[in-house]
């Protein structure tokens, strides 16, 4: 099915061809902003030039922030310089802001040199930002009230100046220095006695956010506590903009589509799957596969040093694979949980004791369950045919041993890996599932064909 933009570009181009600007101006302004975009982006750059001249300025701020980065160059290098700083300019701050980090280095600093005054200054206050912080996702676009103020006094700014704000949802309340005391929801001034005080209604119980924080804290704070909006302080709690939850939504998506591309051993992409190139694609695939195929080694290395014994007991190389998977399945659950949990807020680093203590458990009974299992296919496999008919139960001991000593450290490994990785700094989505499996190929072998020479020792070896 298609979507509406595609059903309304041929009407766009068409009106466009015939010259009928009118037309084509009440066109775009009823439409979703989102979908005015991916009519741009499939335009010729000139005709979409054309088009974005007649764009409403309030509309042409929002269809703008929607345009890809690639596709907003393409239009600011046909706009020109006058029409780019009316297009910027029109957008929110935080957009802005993103825009020009994403630009580069001498076309964004000519659109900035280009801005009013006051919005430089904006915009510039959140670009000095460091990247992925709470200030480069920050709006300074705000409400802000004083606390002596009646109720009657706060509405009559509101109406003034809310037309302007991001959100109004929430209004804050500051001191004569800028420093943030409350905030105060809009539902309460509008069911409130006109003539109350803002003072009346403080707690000073409200959430803020530093803007030197990680994005990701935004995230996490915003669904904790379930907030359309969060004000954004400095050092010294002064007030200084506002994250929203449009903004957190996309945070929260590139952060979870990061993860899940790390997790599957892929360094993440820059760019949509669909619009990645070739050549960047191999980079971020192939060097994770060569990392994992040079971890892989090991593994040939401890099959070499029990070369003899296999030689002996070649029954043994059967039920390798059933072994190792479990260590890899194992530790790959425990670090995919583990890392989520992190992501969440739901654990962190300190907690490592209680995951542990808590993984093993679970680890027992999986490794019995398995370990059940394993011996139950040593059984049905020793009954086929197969020689070494008359080392089945030690067979069968080796193997469920095996299992249950490769679940136990696979589960081991897979929950303090990405707590280890978050204790360094590092993403915890590191410890993807290919990177624990690799690990376990190696040391679920190493633990197999120990136990197995242990056993057999004397009688198959």
């Amino acid at each position: 099915m298609k979507s509406l933009a595609a059903l309304i570009q041929p009407e766009i181009e068409e009106m466009i061809r015939a010259g009928q600007w009118g037309e084509l101006r009440q066109t775009l302004h009823e439409l979703p902003a989102a979908d005015v975009a991916e009519v741009f982006s499939e335009l010729d750059a000139a005709d979409a030039a054309v088009a974005f001249r007649f764009l409403y300025r309030d509309d042409a701020g929002e269809v703008f922030a929607y345009l890809e980065p690639e596709t907003q160059e393409k239009l600011i290098a046909k706009l020109g310089d006058e029409g780019s700083r009316r297009v910027i300019e029109a957008m929110s701050t935080d957009d802005r802001a993103r825009l020009l980090d994403e630009l580069p280095y001498t076309v964004a600093q000519r659109l900035i040199q280009s801005l009013d005054p006051q919005e430089r200054q904006a915009t510039l206050a959140i670009l000095g930002y460091p990247p992925e912080s709470v200030g480069r996702l920050m709006t300074p676009d705000y409400v802000a009230v004083r606390a002596a103020w009646t109720v009657e006094q706060a509405l009559a700014h509101l109406r003034k100046h809310g037309r302007d704000a991001e959100t109004i949802n929430v209004v804050y309340i500051t001191d004569e220095q800028g420093k943030l005391i409350d905030d105060i929801r809009i539902r309460q001034l509008l069911l409130a006695d006109p003539d109350a005080t803002l003072e009346s209604f403080r707690d000073s119980n409200f959430v803020a956010l530093t803007a030197d924080q990680d994005q990701e804290e935004a995230v996490r704070l915003m669904s904790r506590y379930d907030r359309v909006a969060l004000p954004v302080v400095d050092s010294r709690g002064k007030l200084l903009g506002i994250v929203t939850h449009d903004d957190v939504a996309d945070v929260a998506q590139a952060e979870a589509t990061e993860d899940m591309q790390l997790m599957g051993g892929v360094a993440a992409l820059e760019e949509a799957y669909i619009d990645t190139g070739h050549v960047e694609m191999y980079r971020k695939r192939a060097i994770w596969l060569a990392a994992l195929f040079l971890g892989q080694t090991i593994t040939i290395v401890v099959l070499g040093s029990f070369q003899d014994q296999l030689e002996r007991a070649k029954v043994l190389v059967f039920f390798l694979p059933l072994v190792i998977s479990c260590g890899g399945n194992s530790g790959s659950q425990a670090a995919t949980l583990i890392t989520r949990a992190l992501s969440l807020g739901e654990v962190g680093p300190a907690d490592w004791l209680r995951i542990v203590k808590k993984e093993l458990i679970t680890a027992l009974l999986l490794s019995v369950s398995l370990a059940t299992l394993g011996m139950g296919v040593v059984w049905a496999f020793t009954s086929m045919g197969h020689p070494h008919t008359e080392f089945r139960a030690s067979l069968a001991a080796i193997v469920a041993g095996a299992i249950m000593l490769v679940v136990t450290w696979g589960t081991t490994v897979g929950s303090l890996l990405p707590l280890a990785l978050k204790r360094l700094g590092l993403d915890p989505a590191t410890a993807s599932t290919p990177l624990v499996a690799t690990l376990m190929d190696a040391s679920g072998t190493l633990i197999y064909l120990a136990i197995a020479i242990a056993v057999l020792s004397g009688r198959m070896m």
